[in-house]
């Protein structure tokens, strides 16, 4: 019997207690989707099948445990991953450790097989990637899979919840999930998401940067589970914010048959483009007296907020009507352009601010497409007094402080081991506007880094749902990016089709990933949104944010609306309306 011809039990949506509730035409619809799976994976083992009363057994290799009853943990330790389990090139793998595990997550006791394995790299001078798997007593039948952050290099927790997920409400593996993620293909220094020195090797960086990491990671992952349970997951998600949020991305537009659903947080897709405004910001704020310090981003916060605050019909320290606000920062220019104290900026520091809230374009091309990079909304409501991840509290130098902003700090890392591959490298030596003899190599970088293909329609047509979240306020990542990236979603699957698989939230006051004070520390259960979607084909409806800091509740507005306060109890989303 082919593999086409039959509905995998694994892939049949279950409810938590394991009943089937497929009807007929779902259950045909299934067997589409296992048929379009099934050809993309060569791993195709011991897959027991079910449908409509008729079982087969696919594969030589015999399931070591039934689905849903405990894993199969001790015999999965120094097992081999063979490297035909895995789609993308490998030497294969090996479980270094499978130990069972009680642990509270979420307020809950959780019993699970927690399960450490290796993928071999082809070249030998490359790192392993080092993947981490959890495997609940009792299984829900899915799997989801963690993104990481920064330049990774640490595998993510698996006992870890969604971004902006609600601490109230059970994380993944809590919920009875599967959980998995991976170091993307190296293992980061002191330095942690900071390291970017595994750039100096092809393949290493290609699992970063192009992602082929995830895929390797995904496969494996699966791999063990069926291994470990005796059938595979029935759906699999993914959820990632910074560079997990473009992980997300990624997987929706290399494999779009890979993932069901997918939560895409402040993702910085286009990650070259990005790092070259941040390049240029490093060169201007490193000038003399061009660095505006703690007690100036302290002023423009303050500024900032006492002109636009209140134009969405409440004063209530969060900007909501963006376009709304209207800040010139000339407003606080020293009377003689030169500092004279904490209450107003000097010359030199309005234009690190203009350098950083405005679009930076270059006057070249490079092979992704690129253009531009849009600024960061330091002038809509940015939390200045979290300066470590915007400005940081000390100047851009060389040798780079680690107080210099995390995004300044990242270019550095970028222009020594990505570009140059010379960690002696002075980063402040290269002008993105004038690169010189590093344009081809900054052109190729583009293409594994700007994960910019708008054209989601293959992962519609899987059956793929996104669910795009971005804070207003992010001092790392700009959502202007995000909302660029779906817009051009819309332009190229049109409007009426986007809506059938893609929501998009901006979440006004929120920064990035709720680091500090924000002025609206936002929480969604979006994990039970997305299951809603995918298994019963409900989509969002009027989805509420809570503030983690301070209780009160927001409206989540499908971009490009916003919440406008209406009238009533202004810590409840009810007295807003969604307004464009």
């Amino acid at each position: 019997m082919t593999h086409g011809t039959v509905l995998a039990l694994s892939a049949v949506s279950r409810r938590p207690g394991g009943t089937a509730c497929l009807g007929r035409r779902s259950a045909m619809n299934q067997v589409l989707r296992v048929r379009r799976r099934l050809r993309r994976s060569s791993a195709a083992l011991a897959l027991v099948t079910t449908f409509l009363g008729a079982t087969a057994v696919i594969g030589s290799t015999p399931a070591t445990a039934t689905a849903g009853t405990t894993p199969a943990c001790a015999e999965l330790a120094g097992s081999e991953i063979p490297a035909s389990a895995i789609s993308l090139p490998t030497r294969g793998g090996r479980v270094g450790s499978a130990n069972l595990v009680t642990q509270t997550v979420s307020g809950q006791t959780v019993e699970y097989c927690s399960v450490g394995a290796s993928l071999f790299p082809v070249d030998p001078t490359a790192p392993d990637i080092r993947l981490q798997l959890a495997m609940p007593l009792d299984w829900n039948h899915n799997a989801l899979m963690f993104g990481g952050g920064g330049y990774n290099g640490t595998i993510p927790a698996i006992t870890q919840n969604v971004p902006f997920g609600r601490p109230d409400q059970p994380a993944p593996l809590a919920r009875g999930y599967a959980t998995f993620g991976s170091d993307s293909g190296h293992q980061a220094g002191p330095a942690g998401s900071l390291d970017g020195s595994f750039g100096m090797n092809d393949e290493a960086l290609r699992n970063f940067a192009a992602g082929d990491a995830l895929k390797k990671t995904h496969d494996a992952a699966r791999y063990l589970i069926r291994r470990g349970y005796g059938a595979g997951p029935g759906r699999t998600y993914f959820a990632g914010g910074s560079t997990g949020g473009r992980e997300a991305l990624v997987v929706a537009q290399r494999w779009p048959d890979a993932f069901d659903g997918v939560i895409s947080a402040y993702p910085a897709w286009n990650n070259t483009a990005e790092v070259l405004q941040l390049g240029h910001l490093a060169q201007v704020m490193s000038r003399p007296g061009a660095f505006p310090g703690p007690e100036k981003q302290t002023l423009l916060y303050d500024s900032v907020m006492a002109a636009c605050d209140g134009r969405d019909g409440l004063q209530d320290q969060i900007i909501s009507n963006l376009d709304g606000c209207h800040f010139d920062p000339r407003a606080l220019r020293c009377p003689s352009g030169a500092d004279t104290g904490p209450t107003c900026l000097s010359d030199a520091q309005l234009t690190s601010v203009v350098a950083a809230s405005t679009p930076f374009k270059w006057p070249y091309r490079i092979a992704s497409g690129e253009r531009y990079y849009p600024g960061f909304p330091l002038l809509s409501g940015a939390d200045m007094r979290t300066p470590v991840l915007g400005f940081g509290t000390s100047a851009p130098a060389n040798p780079m402080p680690v107080t210099s902003g995390y995004g300044v700090q990242y270019w550095d890392q970028w222009v020594k081991f990505f570009l140059t591959r010379d960690p002696g490298h002075n980063s402040l030596d290269v002008d993105p506007r004038r690169p010189g003899k590093w344009l081809p190599r900054i052109s190729y970088l583009s293409t594994i880094q700007d994960r910019n293909n708008s054209d989601l329609r293959p992962f519609a047509r899987s059956g793929g749902k996104l669910l795009l979240l971005h804070g207003a306020a992010d001092e790392l990542v700009s959502h202007r990016s995000t909302n660029d990236y779906y817009r051009r979603v819309l332009d190229t699957v049109g409007p009426r089709q986007s809506s059938e698989f893609m929501r998009y939230y901006l979440v006004p006051g929120a920064n990035h990933a709720n680091v500090g004070a924000p002025a609206f520390a936002a929480n969604w259960d979006s994990l039970t949104a997305l299951e809603r979607w995918v298994e019963k084909g409900q989509p969002p409806v009027k989805p509420v944010a809570v503030d983690g800091r301070s209780g009160r509740t927001r409206p989540l507005c499908e971009y490009p609306a916003w919440p406008k306060y209406r009238s009533g109890d202004p810590e409840s989303a009810q007295s807003f309306n969604c307004v464009r």
